[in-house]
């Protein structure tokens, strides 16, 4: 049975993933910082397409809690197929009115909680030599965004680290990719200026969460064994 792991799991992009996998076959598992509704249509989703589903509860930026809550899951038949980092937060101002929360609260989700929570995975997939590891980048990290410099050094940091962990883990037969979403439809856009953004993406619309999850699909199947180290882009032309 394959079981995919998905921090950030239960609403927006992390959702539209749970959904997709669990349609290929998946089991899932998925993390939220707290229970809410969003957990419960997850959940309903999942179950609708004939799979288990279960919810873990930790802050990823809290590697003891972390470690405590994902600790049976690091081995043996427990042990998911698939990781899939998509937690993530976003607190945009410009460089020069940034305070040090907002430089801290992004690094420390969408970069440290990568290590705390996927880096306890590695050594036994090593072992089981097989895995995939998916990290969820950004278009402003491939090439930044102004008002953003915080994510966007947070999510070219991200990409580093999978190309620099694909490089490790390769010989293991462990594949490590980063999918860089641009601007979907998702609560974190919602309250971007629609008027100003579209004229820069050629396909001049927003993209969505299914087209994103999509492409964690394919890196997750049986036609991407010979994918690693590699960042697919999910944007509508915005970086090309």
């Amino acid at each position: 049975m394959t079981t995919a792991l998905i921090i950030g799991g239960c609403k927006g992009i992390g959702r539209a993933i749970a959904q997709r996998l669990a349609k290929d076959g998946f089991d899932i598992l998925a993390t939220s910082r707290k229970t809410s509704p969003d957990v419960t249509q997850t959940e309903q989703l999942v179950r609708e397409q004939g799979r288990n589903f279960l919810f873990l509860q930790l802050d990823v930026t809290d590697a003891a809690d972390a470690k405590s809550v994902l600790s049976p899951y690091l081995e043996g038949d427990s042990l998911p197929d698939v990781i899939i980092y998509n937690a993530g937060i976003a607190r945009d101002n410009l460089f020069a009115f940034m305070d040090a929360r907002e430089w801290d609260d992004v690094m420390r989700t969408n970069l440290q909680g990568f290590f705390n929570t996927v880096q306890p995975f590695v050594f036994g997939m090593l072992a089981r030599r097989r895995g995939r590891i998916i990290a969820i980048s950004s278009a402003s990290g491939q090439a930044g965004q102004a008002g953003q410099v915080n994510y966007s050094a947070s999510k070219a940091a991200l990409i580093g680290a999978i190309k620099a962990l694909a490089r490790e883990v390769g010989k293991k037969g462990v594949l490590v990719n980063a999918v860089a979403p641009g601007v979907i439809d998702t609560e974190m856009t919602k309250e971007l200026p629609k008027e100003q953004i579209l004229p820069l993406i050629p396909l001049r619309r927003y993209g969505n969460s299914a087209e994103v999850a999509s492409v964690v699909s394919f890196l997750a199947g049986a036609d991407a064994t010979y994918i690693t180290g590699q960042v697919i882009a999910v944007n509508g032309g915005l970086v090309i």
